[in-house]
């Protein structure tokens, strides 16, 4: 049986513990819906479930641009929704939504990570044109732009001695 080993350190009365990182989001890994990732209205969750807020974020879009699915996951909803196309995608634990989009997919299809659910549409809560693209941890909201994966630079000297 191999043995997990936390070492604690105390640091001017305060202990810390090094832990490794935290695991991938479930249902992952992710990518972008959009070709790029230009944030125009960030997550901005309320302090109550009942309060206004900003349930997602919203990446600028033009009309027509194509919407990938950020992991592998079933169509739970392709739709519309008041004035706007609408697609949710069940990656497990992870829910994620998108607006305004032309569904190309329906409800139950099967999708890998990067296939196409549709294209931005009409209809939008933003002043200009974009997509609102949301997530949810079983019943919470959170940042979508955390499912992304980080890279770190890798930093070399410019030159060789």
């Amino acid at each position: 049986m191999a043995v997990r080993t936390i070492v604690t350190t105390v640091v001017c009365g305060t202990a810390v513990a090094l832990t490794a990182p935290p695991a991938a989001p479930p249902g992952g890994p992710y990518v972008s819906p959009l070709a790029r990732v230009d944030v125009v209205a960030e997550f901005d969750p309320p302090a109550r479930p009942w309060q206004p807020g900003h349930r997602g974020v919203d990446l600028a879009a033009n009309p027509g641009d194509v919407v990938r699915a950020p992991a592998e996951g079933v169509v739970t909803f392709a739709g519309r929704v008041v004035d706007r196309g609408v697609v949710t995608i069940d990656h497990g634990d992870i829910r994620t939504t998108y607006e305004p989009v032309d569904p190309a997919v329906t409800t139950g299809d099967t999708l890998t990570a990067g296939a196409t659910i549709g294209r931005i549409g009409e209809g939008a809560h933003c002043s200009q044109r974009c997509l609102h693209w949301g997530a949810l941890l079983d019943s919470d909201y959170i940042d979508p732009l955390a499912l992304l994966v980080r890279y770190a630079p890798v930093l070399k000297p410019p030159f060789e001695p």
